[in-house]
């Protein structure tokens, strides 16, 4: 007797979260027939056979319905509203899977975070998958897994990565192989064109290059040994420099802004393991343990990488987050072998990628100890341990120890000059049009490093080859580029809170002295730090905006932000506020340390009167005062912040701690006042630029009618306006002064005079 099968009618899901992962749904009863449980695999037929997990659909949806998102479907051959046969699997692991995918994601993606982004999939010979994890259906023991695998996936490949294609060459068994930890996941390697036997290979997750001999793993798999070039992620496998001179191992010339660094690690390297014997005669030794830190995609295990092929060392790469989501002794098992393996390797250096997940500063468990224990071993013994981090603070402080990692290495945000260098390594391969001006690239782009630049050439590219599909000799413009800036934001920045409007300060009616002060004390700070340098002076740290509610603070500071080239951090005051002992005042730190990572940088803090107020009037127990002691130390303490300035913004300026507002803190204080005749005049222009009003609307008279009115009642009015249009028919298609006068009897305006006086008063009382 066969399984039970049945026959469904494909319905496309395109906006489904599940969306590219290997899930169809059926109705509820459909899975009770088939005796089938969410993440369950099934067996697919349409006009090609592959595999999937099934899930629950809405107990709403049509029972013969099969709901799927556009890859299974591209998978099975068939369209919206084409018959699918369904049948239950048999759950199979895979035993090993080959993939191929776009040469610039092969590069960045190690086969060790490929198989933890097919981690859970069940995959068939010819299907298309995406590098979403699946985290639908997550097993409780791979939980963590995945989630370090979609944090490490969005740091390397950027944006790209959720929408990246891949296509599975083989898998055995096959069809639908569920994709385990035990699986071996390579990617397809073509012939080597560089020294040595020039056999085929692949690179694979399980810590070994398969190459020469170790071909036979393709050919296992039934293929031959063409294929797209190795990656170099952070995977456990070993690479001897004199084989891998001439693969993806950057070169030191490659890797403009790393120089100095590369210097003083070659220097320290070439030392340890070549002339020991200069130092024995000093009665010394040198500890090769190093810690690297900088933002995430600025090139550090590039840099190790580099350096080691440059002494001729050989790496080993291990990635911290997947041993560190072991258990405790098979964590420990891994850490051992690995130390033993790089022991007996000559020079060597073992390369552990974001360190701070083996031994985070937080409470390190047992895992950290034997971690520990293994950098020791391998420092006394001649070898080299360099760790990399993008958050240091996160570090144990134990593993800086004088026999550990105790020396650190720094690579910092790229500046413009050091980015227009990084663009023309990147764009070397690329043909660039005339007016491209990298330049003016490299100046629109704070905050980048170098995988965002990478990111965007490849944007850039991809926007160049929409518009010349046809074209024998295809150019990247100048347009490209700023069409690419639109989409590619730099990782530093990825938690921005404030989406930055198509408007700048010359949008601005009126207001002409407070958009001066703004200009000289923002922007100039921002866009020319070399001339207060020449002129040796400080530029100010911060501007506090004051004025009555609704009479555009933020919408200054949003137009600051798309006229200077800065990267903007806006909190409101009270999001940093939590009850828990000393988390407010990690979120203030932890403000600043993107606001620094992310230079030049403008951070926007709205209601910083909730944020920092009077201190020794609080009731929380001394919750605020400590968030205000730490925002005083971040403004105006030991470590210097470069390139960074600050914009509060209050209607309640006597609430804010005086020892915020003196000078190298928010020494400006700039008022914002109520809109007068002739702003309110621009502001009813600027609500209506895209409003279609009749020759009947007088708006000069209208703005000096509205006595009272801020900048937001002045915008509410119009909106009203085009809702009273509507009222009145649905196929309007102007907005005539009959519509404006509904709409002026129905909106107040919101300013309070007292307060409106006070604050003028106060204004005046600051000179």
């Amino acid at each position: 007797m066969g399984e039970p099968e049945l026959n469904l009618i494909a319905s496309l899901r395109p906006a489904a979260l599940d969306a590219r992962r290997g899930i169809v749904r059926l109705h509820p009863e459909a899975l009770t027939a088939l005796a089938l449980r969410p993440g369950d695999p099934v067996r697919l037929a349409g006009r090609r056979v592959t595999a999937g997990l099934v899930a629950p659909a809405e107990s709403t949806a049509s029972a013969a319905l099969l709901h799927a998102d556009d890859l299974m479907l591209g998978n099975l051959g068939v369209r919206d509203g084409g018959e699918v046969r369904l049948s239950p699997a048999p759950v199979t692991p895979a035993r090993r899977v080959l993939v191929a995918g776009p040469a610039e994601i092969v590069a960045v993606v190690s086969p060790e975070m490929l198989r933890l982004a097919l981690l859970g999939k069940v995959v068939t010979t010819g299907d298309d998958v995406s590098l979403l994890p699946q985290d639908v259906l997550p097993d409780a023991s791979t939980r963590t897994l995945v989630e370090a695998a979609r944090r490490s996936l969005s740091t390397r490949v950027g944006y790209a990565w959720t929408s990246t294609l891949l296509r599975v060459l083989a898998a055995e068994p096959d069809p639908g192989a569920l994709v385990t930890m035990d699986t071996l996941v390579a990617w397809e390697h073509g012939p080597a064109t560089h020294g040595g036997t020039g056999a085929g290979g692949v690179r694979v997750a399980d810590g070994r290059i398969a190459g020469g001999a170790g071909g036979s793993l393709v050919r296992a798999m039934g293929r031959g040994g063409e294929a797209l070039r190795a990656g170099v992620g952070p995977d456990p496998e070993t690479v001897r420099a004199d084989e891998a001179s001439g693969s993806d191992v950057p070169s030191v010339d490659e890797l403009p802004g790393l120089r100095a660094q590369a210097e003083e690690l070659t220097e320290l390297l070439d030392l340890g393991f070549h002339h020991r014997e200069v130092l024995g005669r000093l009665g010394t030794t040198v500890a090769l343990g190093v810690l690297v830190s900088g933002p995430a995609g600025s090139g550090k295990a590039a840099l190790v990488r580099a350096v080691a092929a440059q002494v001729g060392a050989r790496v080993h790469q291990l990635w911290a987050p997947e041993v560190a989501a072991l258990t405790n002794d098979s964590a420990a098992t891994r850490l051992r072998t690995v130390t033993a393996e790089t022991l007996v390797d000559g020079p060597a250096v073992l390369l552990v990628t974001d360190v701070e997940a083996l031994a985070p500063a937080e409470a390190p468990g047992p895992v950290a100890t034997v971690f520990r224990q293994c950098v020791a071993q391998l420092v006394r013994a001649g070898a080299a341990v360099v760790g990399t981090s993008s958050r240091p603070e996160a570090v144990d402080p134990a593993l800086r120890a004088p026999d550990l990692l105790s020396l650190r290495i720094d690579v910092p945000l790229p500046d413009a000059a050091l980015r227009r260098e990084q663009l023309t390594v990147l764009t070397r391969p690329v043909p660039l049009a005339e007016d491209v001006r990298l330049d003016e690239v490299a100046a629109r782009t704070p905050g980048f490093v170098a995988a965002d630049l990478a990111a965007l050439v490849r944007e850039a590219g991809v926007r160049a080859a929409l518009r010349q599909k046809s074209a024998q000799t295809p150019t990247v413009q100048m347009a490209d580029f700023t069409a690419a800036l639109e989409v590619v934001r730099p990782t530093t920045m990825a938690a921005a809170t404030l989406e930055l409007a198509r408007v700048t300060l010359d949008d601005v009616g009126d207001l002409v002295e407070v958009k001066q002060t703004l200009t000289e004390s923002v922007l100039w700070p921002l866009t020319y730090p070399d001339t207060f340098a020449r002129l040796g002076v400080h530029p100010p740290r911060g501007v506090l905006l004051y004025g009555p509610p609704g009479c555009g603070k933020t919408y200054l500071v949003t137009a600051l932000a798309g006229t200077g080239r800065a990267n903007v951090l806006s909190v409101k005051g009270a999001e940093l506020l939590s009850k828990w002992v000393g988390e407010s005042e990690r979120a203030v730190r932890e403000l600043f340390r993107r606001a620094r990572e992310a230079a030049p940088t403008l951070v926007f803090l709205d209601e910083v009167d909730a944020l920092a107020p009077v201190r020794g009037q609080a009731t929380d127990g001394g919750t605020t005062d400590r968030v205000v002691a730490a925002l005083l130390t971040e403004l105006d303490g030991v470590e210097a912040l470069r390139n960074v300035v600050v914009v509060g913004a209050t209607n309640r300026p006597d609430l804010v701690d005086p020892a915020l507002l003196r000078p190298g803190r928010l020494e400006r204080l700039v008022y914002v006042p109520p809109p007068d005749a002739e702003a309110r005049t621009e502001i009813l222009r600027a609500a209506s630029r895209t409003v279609p009003l009749a020759e009947g609307v007088d708006l000069p008279a209208l703005g000096a009618e509205l006595d009272g009115f801020s900048a937001a009642d002045c915008a509410a009015l119009v909106r009203e306006a085009a809702l009273a249009a509507m009222r009145e028919s649905l196929t309007a298609s102007t907005v005539t002064a009959e519509h404006v006068a509904t709409a002026r009897s129905r909106v107040r305006p919101s300013l309070d005079p007292a307060q409106v006086a006070w604050l003028a008063a106060y204004a005046e009382q600051r000179g």
